[in-house]
């Protein structure tokens, strides 16, 4: 069924292509649009096959999320983040997952899981509210993951820090109409997000800590491998293969347009070897953050699948390398837009947008390299991080 996911983003492709300004416009994905990508499957790769999701390996999530972002950027990051929510919903309470999915399994679910929020808690739960930015997709969902911290009686949050993730339907929280206004991935659509004064019960209720170090899944019984994989190889997976995604777009953008292209001095760009040099560098920058991105997918998917514990110096080294090509992918991605010449600016070359979208896609949080890049090292000397360098990992 994987094969048929990445077969039917392709045959959505000149749609997608053809429907993009009109997203940036809208400032989402059209409804047609969106109902294009849910009717595809991409969103229900990663979910349980009791709820008719496809169970798939997350390397195929990975390919077909990168298919999408080549072709409209927008369009493979709000699939490979609505897309691996369903993952984490395999870890809730069956009570939750069954509200959620039981009568329609296409039903998507945004996030952010950013700390936006406080919960204080009540007789059976919580009661949730804040302000959370970045809710990618957020339209097109009926239910959302929320990150908030345990507060106390006066909603001041606990010390130290006690993190959760709250799952909520779209009654309970309001969507900011205005609040995405920006210059990349545009169509996404990631508003703002407000709660205030909802009572979550418990058992909607799932314990971040334990999300990130996998017991929460050991706690539902979980046994599937894909369901037991490392919260930080899967979260950011679909973040990652998006921007690395939209970079191939760049490429592939970049190629077209200089094909025929004619540069300043009069020759044709076929015939300028420093440009032709730089765009095969470029493209093999771009294929070496792909191979690296799925390559250690494969190797965590395979340990975890033969029963190994994933280590702490392990994840580091997965987000380590996440960040890395990510940010190899973008900067080779600006080698091609800088040899592009100044028709590469005009708003009707799709070349401007990929390029924009790419390094829209920098500015998440999980491609922040300070922690992953400070944790990995510091464990592979033997040294145990704490405190906010396990952030994320």
């Amino acid at each position: 069924m994987s094969h048929q996911v990445l077969d039917n983003i392709v045959a959505l492709a000149d749609d997608l292509r053809a429907r993009a300004e009109e997203a940036e416009s809208l400032g989402r994905l059209p409804d047609d649009m969106a109902k294009g990508l849910k009717n595809s499957g991409i969103i229900r790769m990663l979910a349980r096959k009791e709820y008719d999701g496809f169970e798939a390996h997350p390397r195929d999530f990975s390919e077909a999320v990168m298919k999408t972002a080549s072709v409209y950027g927008s369009a493979g990051w709000v699939a490979g983040i609505v897309g691996v929510h369903p993952w984490q919903l395999a870890m809730a309470d069956p009570k939750v997952q069954q509200e959620v999915l039981g009568s329609d399994s296409d039903t998507w679910q945004a996030s952010p899981y950013m700390p936006g929020g406080v919960a204080t808690p009540v007789d059976g739960g919580y009661i949730v509210s804040g302000r959370w930015q970045f809710s990618s997709g957020t339209d097109h969902c009926d239910w959302i993951f929320l990150g908030a911290m345990i507060g106390d009686k006066n909603g001041a949050p606990l010390m130290p820090p006690q993190g959760l993730h709250v799952i909520l339907p779209r009654s309970d929280y309001e969507i900011v109409e205005d609040s995405w206004d920006v210059v990349g991935l545009r169509g996404t659509g990631s508003k703002d997000i407000i709660v205030t004064n909802q009572f979550i019960p418990s058992y909607r209720v799932m314990d971040a800590g334990k999300v990130i170090d996998g017991t929460a899944a050991q706690e539902y019984g979980v046994t599937e491998t894909l369901y037991k994989m490392p919260w930080s190889t899967m979260f950011p997976l679909g973040i990652t293969s998006a921007t690395i995604g939209i970079a191939e777009g760049v490429l592939a953008a970049g190629i077209a347009y200089q094909r025929e292209r004619v540069g300043a001095t009069g020759a044709a760009i076929k015939d300028d070897p420093y440009t032709l040099h730089a765009l095969g560098e470029a493209a093999s920058e771009i294929d070496a953050s792909r191979q690296q991105l799925l390559s250690q997918v494969d190797r965590i998917f395979d340990k975890v699948d033969a029963g190994q514990t994933i280590s702490f110096e392990e994840r580091a080294l997965v987000r380590r390398n996440q960040t890395r090509a990510a940010w190899r992918a973008v900067r080779a991605a600006d080698e091609i837009f800088d040899r592009s010449g100044g028709n590469a600016l005009r708003n009707d070359n799709p070349l401007q947008r990929f390029w924009r979208d790419a390094h829209a896609g920098l500015h998440h949080a999980i491609h922040v390299s300070s922690i992953p890049y400070h944790s990995s090292a510091l464990s592979s000397l033997g040294a145990e991080p704490q405190g906010t360098l396990r952030i994320m990992i």
